[in-house]
């Protein structure tokens, strides 16, 4: 977020009954008409959603001619945790278009998930480009060159006909202007505000017909492709029906649902820990526990952090929106 003012305090890190720490940041609810219900801290200021732009980015691609089955259009939207069906995945979306992984340009990297990345190295694996988790992303924007006729080998420059697309589309989703930097990934990455991000997840979640309907649909039925099978967003997926979410780097987070609210937060410091603390706390505050259908102690437990001393729990952090 690019302001020297400082943004409130949205999480206390509390030991024994001691206040030792804080996260500041923001958070904004959008109504089902558009407009802002609540927001804690500064909703219009610019941020980089960062991973949490890949379902737009999905939708713009599916507009291109982009034509998936519903879990590899899930995984086109995704932080994989480089689990094994996550990169088979990858490799049919790649296959599909007449590629291998040798045609990514994603830096070589181990499994997101330590759990998995363990796995692999106990089994003498490597780092690879396959492995990264933005993958499925790129294996997509590949496979939408293809279908276009556009190069391959230059998929990733801002000035290529891929990019451009879904730079003009992620303007119409978000309804702002955007600029562009570049990803962690080495994919253009577009700005956006908080409200712009929520503005572009309540339209993904709440679309009926045509792209984004098919996206939301595809992150619906197979939310473990958009993260992981032990991953605090797709225990949320289960959780709330209809929800639309997806985390990204620095501690961003938006979800949205069918009938047009959505949320998004960033935590300033980027600590990825406040992030499922403030978003549940978020959906609390909305009044959404105590709707029908809603797992309230399953959307209590993704927010839930305790501290530990000796063995013993002695404190936690948790969100004060």
């Amino acid at each position: 977020m690019t302001s020297a003012e400082p943004l409130p305090v949205l999480v206390e890190i509390v030991r024994s009954g001691v206040v030792e720490g804080h996260h500041r940041g923001a958070v904004v609810a959008l109504a089902g008409d558009g407009s802002v219900d609540w927001a804690v801290g500064d909703a219009d200021r610019v941020i980089l959603p960062r991973s949490c732009n890949k379902p737009v980015q999905a939708a713009v691609m599916v507009g291109l001619g982009l034509d998936l089955p519903d879990d590899l259009l899930a995984l086109a939207s995704a932080s994989h945790s480089g689990e094994p069906f996550h990169v088979d995945g990858v490799r049919r979306i790649l296959a599909g278009a007449g590629l291998d992984e040798s045609a990514l340009r994603t830096p070589e990297d181990w499994p997101w998930e330590d759990r998995v990345k363990h796995d692999l190295v106990r089994a003498g694996g490597a780092p690879s480009r396959i492995l990264m988790n933005c993958s499925g992303k790129h294996a997509a924007m590949l496979a939408t060159c293809v279908v276009n006729g556009w190069d391959t080998g230059t998929y990733l420059d801002p000035a290529h006909p891929l990019q451009q697309a879904i730079a003009a589309g992620f303007t119409e989703y978000t309804g702002e202007p955007t600029t562009v930097a570049i990803d962690g990934c080495g994919a253009p990455l577009l700005s956006t505000s908080l409200a712009g991000l929520a503005r572009a997840f309540a339209r993904l979640a709440s679309a009926t017909d045509g792209p984004a309907a098919r996206v939301g649909a595809a992150i619906r039925a197979y939310p473990e492709f958009v993260s992981g099978t032990q991953r605090d967003e797709r225990v949320l997926h289960g959780a709330v029906p209809g929800l639309v979410g997806k985390f990204g780097a620095e501690a961003v987070y938006a979800v949205g649902l069918p009938d047009g609210r959505a949320w998004a937060l960033k935590i300033d410091d980027g600590s990825d820990r406040a992030r499922p603390i403030v978003m549940a706390a978020a959906l609390e505050r909305s009044g959404l526990l105590a709707e029908e259908g809603v797992d309230a102690a399953v959307v209590r437990s993704t927010g839930r952090h305790d501290l530990t001393g000796g063995g013993v729990v002695v404190g936690e952090i948790r969100a004060v929106i």
